[in-house]
């Protein structure tokens, strides 16, 4: 009589079968990435869903359904699921050629080859492995294909969680962001905001008759400087390195305006404040503050208006739950390095996930140094390095 395969030759027979969808993943992150899928304005979403249907198809995963923009697909049976979710929308390329991808060495180049196409294949793969394998889960993978997690969400994560179909039954969620060989437990929340002066228009010869918006926007910078500096003397409990990244932020004018031309006095002037608040803030209360304060300085005379570019919840999950430990623990297998478990730098779809107290997690084979970048890339091999760890992480918690 045969015995019952051990532990570790079931381990090996999981990554051996990881290994033999090296071209097929790498394929896929290809064909993801020649897809022009620019947030905003959200261009080619509807090829992206097609191309990921066709592949989710082809891999004989029959538990397939599209909710608006998004496809869930499901492996395994049971109720107890874990989640792996991704987008596939992407920053806009600073050039057509990157979405024509590339291998050049080791590395994959092309927009959204990092942030988060190459991600989206090591989940799919990675869930394809398990299946072939004969593994016997306990419950069921959820994939989770998402638009929109750029600007925060819309028609994405979050019509999922208004529509009440967002992890449901979840033990976990991991989200393949490139978080460059980290975990990322907690998450900072956001408030943009773009905030327009006006005035009143003139010739520069006659600038007596007119308002110049420019100078009366800078008055108003002024102001939300005074509750940068506040602002930025708190500091976060969640690790976050250097140590300089635990404080909280307030950013002014990343992008700004002005006028029309050198000789007209202008009559409009705009800039953005970006306020990352860290996980102990309050959402809510931040954003008053800083409504409050426009609306102080409107009331001094200063015509303006304001609107709201985005707005997303901090979010953090405790150190020392199952899905990390395990997550950790193949992470150094599949390596050989221990991860830092670390605070994201900037906004993540986890918060969905963790504000209905389902523990969530990123880690994704991208590097966030490159990402949004002119040069994104993705070594091909932490692609195939993820699908391992996302596999056998899935196979422990689901066993």
């Amino acid at each position: 009589m045969e015995s019952a395969p051990t532990k570790s030759s079931a381990k090996t027979q999981l990554l051996e079968s990881v290994r033999g969808f090296r071209a097929a993943m790498v394929e896929f992150t290809q064909q993801l990435i020649a897809i022009p899928t620019e947030n905003p304005s959200g261009n080619a979403y509807d090829q992206a869903r097609e191309l990921i249907l066709r592949q989710l198809k082809e891999l004989g995963f029959d538990d397939t359904r599209v909710a608006g923009e998004c496809i869930l697909s499901f492996i395994g049976q049971g109720e107890r699921t874990l989640y792996f979710s991704g987008h596939y929308d992407v920053v806009p390329a600073q050039s057509p050629v990157q979405f024509e991808p590339r291998i050049q060495g080791d590395n994959l180049f092309g927009r959204g080859s990092s942030d988060m196409k190459s991600g989206l294949a090591a989940m799919t793969f990675a869930a394809k492995a398990l299946q072939q394998s004969g593994f016997h889960l306990n419950g069921r993978i959820g994939l989770v294909f998402v638009p929109d997690e750029e600007t925060a969400g819309p028609r994405g994560s979050r019509s999922l969680a208004t529509q009440g179909i967002l992890g449901q039954n979840a033990i976990g969620m991991l989200t393949p962001e490139p978080t460059g060989g980290a975990v990322w437990n907690a998450n900072r929340g956001a408030i943009t905001l773009k905030v327009t002066v006006k005035g009143k228009i003139a010739h520069v010869g006659r600038q007596f008759e007119g308002i110049n918006a420019f100078e009366r926007m800078l008055s108003v910078v002024q102001s939300v400087q005074a509750l940068k500096k506040e602002v930025e003397t708190r500091v976060t409990d969640f690790r976050a390195t250097p140590d300089a990244a635990r404080h909280s932020i307030l950013m002014i004018g990343g992008r700004s305006e002005s006028g029309t031309n050198f000789n007209v006095v202008p009559d409009q002037a705009w800039f953005t404040i970006d306020r990352r608040i860290n996980p102990e803030e309050n959402l809510q209360e931040e954003k008053q503050r800083l409504l409050s304060l426009l609306d102080e300085v409107r009331s001094h005379g200063v015509d303006l208006e304001v609107k709201v570019l985005q707005e997303g919840a901090s979010a953090g999950t405790p150190t020392g739950t199952p899905l990390e430990q395990a997550l950790a623990r193949h992470i150094q297998d599949v390596t050989g390095r221990a991860p830092q478990v670390e605070m994201c730098p900037g906004l993540l779809e986890t918060r969905f996930y963790a504000a209905a107290g389902i523990p969530a997690f990123a880690y994704g084979p991208g590097l966030l140094t490159v990402s949004h970048g002119p040069n994104e890339f993705v070594p091909i091999e932490r692609i195939v390095q993820c699908v391992g760890i996302y596999a056998l992480t899935a196979a422990e918690l689901l066993s």
